[in-house]
């Protein structure tokens, strides 16, 4: 059996899956999820529930083995018969091939934010994230507007606790407005009839200072809990402008066209210390 870790906002778990998928698949094993930290995280929630994956939570007598805290747990010997996995525990940001040459009982612990844990099965993955259940009446209507424009662009502003939270803006800071500027242009040098459809989680701020000659449509965050339909509704663009975010990250790599152009962040991370070379497909721009 495989377990993956799952913890996060929906980007970081989908990266988990994504991993943890692909490792299955190689070893041809069963997947489970193991959600216990899930449970007490405050932050954000399970949300894979809204993909047409088929993995199943794993059962607390499917996790790994605890250390015996008491008498009556050493005596029992429920530490003995609980699986004793194989912990690969993610130990830098670069990608590791020997994760996926691992066989066994596999506990996998870590972010696995690179495609290259799950490239050899893109088309499995893409499959996985497919919305469940339709998408609600007012992004359908988004979808229309978007697979109807010309050149449909998705321009994705993250701000949120990256701005709000010290800790956070320390590691990951935000991409200024010079920054979309750029990048915006540099789409319409490459199409000449571009809409932007512009995600933000602050839409206000977006407005202020996104500025641009071409059509500009701003989407509205919902609030509901329903995210991967707006990365569904990113997806459905033809090219994309990313934050530095695993949000907007999957909404671009969703999106299965051979000629889309994704611009991304050179610098994904504020902190010096993280080295992001495995983060951002070979085929994007990094700007």
């Amino acid at each position: 059996m495989i377990v993956t870790r799952i913890i996060g906002g929906l980007g970081n778990q989908m990266f988990q899956y994504a991993a943890g998928r692909a490792l299955a698949i190689a070893s041809q094993a069963p997947l489970k999820l193991d959600l216990s930290e899930m449970e007490k995280y405050k932050l954000r929630s399970f949300a894979l529930d809204q993909f047409k994956i088929q993995v199943q939570p794993a059962k607390p007598a499917e996790l790994p083995a605890r250390r015996p805290k008491t008498l009556i747990d050493r005596v029992s010997g429920i530490w003995n018969r609980r699986p004793h996995y194989e912990h690969v525990v993610e130990t830098s940001m670069t990608f590791d091939p020997t994760v996926l040459q691992r066989r066994g009982e596999i506990y996998l612990s870590g972010y696995w934010q690179s495609e290259k844990y799950f490239s050899a099965v893109a088309a499995e993955i893409r499959s996985d994230f497919n919305l469940k259940g339709a998408m609600s009446e007012m992004r359908d209507g988004t979808r229309t507007q978007i697979v109807s424009a010309a050149s449909p662009v998705s321009v994705h502003v993250r701000r949120g606790d990256y701005v709000t939270n010290p800790a956070a803006n320390a590691v990951h800071g935000t991409c200024p407005p010079e920054w979309y500027d750029e990048a915006m242009s540099r789409m319409q040098q490459r199409h000449a009839n571009v809409t932007f459809f512009i995600f933000s989680d602050d839409p206000q701020w977006a407005r202020e200072n996104l500025h641009s000659t071409s059509p500009m449509h701003f989407v509205e965050p919902q609030g509901d809990g329903r995210d991967g339909e707006d990365m569904h509704l990113m997806a459905a663009c033809h090219d994309h402008i990313i934050a530095n975010s695993s949000f907007s990250w999957w909404g671009a790599w969703l999106n299965p066209r051979m000629d889309k152009h994704v611009i991304a962040p050179r610098q994904w991370f504020k902190a010096q210390d993280k080295d992001d070379r495995d983060i951002i497909p070979a085929s994007w721009e990094r700007l």
